[in-house]
């Protein structure tokens, strides 16, 4: 494989293995996207990526992380949405975006205010969990979700996923890493449930299963599905087991068969102060391993910030698609100036073809 090979995924086509990651603006009003969005997202498209996945986008008010995020739970949301994935589509880009629930690290602070949760009658609501477990020292508890409570989430992921579908988006990810309400309820390290959604693998795996076999209901056949995961939670050496890379294989191989057809495989968010071994591509390894024992396209992502390096991961069959974040913030062109690196002929925008 190449990094300039198109990639088809039921009835479509990605043009090349450049995708740019969800990556939060925390700048909408009431969940509503706006100009910022279709400027920041619709450059993307223009820049020569094959999907464009709009930032964690909240199936419910309480989902939000911040009160910037955008959401997909009303008709005003939705609305919003078309114009943007319209816009991103016709510069010949899947419009894609990512759907979440933040759970116990919702109702926080946007990160250049602080990052850290609101403070008491400063705008702040009640956050729920898989257990009630704070993130971290001096945030709120929240409420372990009940059955009827998990019920509605489940619910809310379907009703977001519909109206995605209503907003012309083609591609759903589905986000259950970073210590989110899904990654939540995955990690022993969060979850300490008693009943049919705690304990045990499947039991700790069941409402990702649960919110897939939803959105699957309502997304149709002909489209693909991702889902997100931390492969590990980079769980201090203590012998406490969190979730991990054999987990996240087995959790692949379950949530093909329900209909995802790509892992996106990046790590960590669940625990605060851990040591992470950064440096470049430091993620690609596990994709890597989720493609090759979990049989599933996978997504690599993680300080990759060069072309060579990207095409890299490509041709050794490491991952099927390289997820661009913040070199795509640096660079919103980079798949063209990749291309120009790597000496592929792509499509360049008309607008643009003089500088070519």
């Amino acid at each position: 494989m190449n990094l300039f090979d198109p990639l088809t995924q039921r009835s479509l086509t990605l043009r090349n293995r450049l995708v740019i990651s969800p990556m939060c603006q925390y700048s909408a009003t009431d969940g509503v996207p706006d100009d910022w969005h279709l400027v920041h997202l619709g450059s993307r498209a223009v820049g020569g990526a094959a999907a464009v996945i709009a930032e964690a986008t909240a199936v419910s008010a309480q989902g939000r992380i911040s009160a910037g995020d955008t959401g997909l739970w009303n008709d005003a949301q939705q609305a919003a949405w078309q114009p943007i994935a319209r816009f991103i589509k016709a510069h010949g880009a899947v419009a894609g975006v990512q759907l979440a629930h933040a759970g116990r690290k919702a109702s926080a602070q946007r990160p250049w205010e602080g990052g850290g949760p609101l403070s008491a009658g400063q705008g702040d609501w009640p956050t729920v969990a898989a257990s009630a477990l704070p993130f971290d020292a001096g945030w709120p508890v929240p409420q372990a979700l009940d059955t009827a409570g998990i019920r509605g989430v489940i619910d809310d992921f379907r009703a977001a996923a519909r109206r995605a579908l209503a907003s012309g988006f083609e591609l759903i990810e589905l986000h259950a890493a970073h210590g989110y309400l899904l990654h939540q309820f995955l990690s022993p390290l969060s979850n300490r449930r008693t009943d049919d959604y705690g304990g045990s693998f499947d039991n700790r795996s069941r409402l990702v299963r649960d919110v897939i076999a939803a959105v699957r209901e309502v997304w149709p056949d002909r489209l693909p599905l991702w889902l997100r995961v931390s492969a590990t939670d980079w769980a201090p050496a203590d012998g406490t087991r969190g979730w991990d890379i054999e987990q996240s294989v087995q959790l692949a191989q379950q949530v093909k068969a329900l209909g995802v057809d790509l892992i996106d495989v990046s790590s960590g968010g669940l625990l605060p102060h851990v040591k992470v071994p950064l440096q470049p591509g430091y993620q690609v390894p596990f994709a890597a391993r989720i493609r090759a024992d979990a049989g599933v396209a996978t997504g690599a992502v993680g300080l990759i910030t060069h072309a060579e390096q990207a095409a890299r991961i490509i041709a050794n069959d490491e991952a099927d698609v390289v997820l661009m974040a913040r070199e795509s913030l640096r660079d919103p062109y980079f798949p063209l100036r990749a291309a120009q690196e790597l000496g592929v002929q792509i499509d360049v925008p008309l607008q643009y073809q003089r500088a070519w």
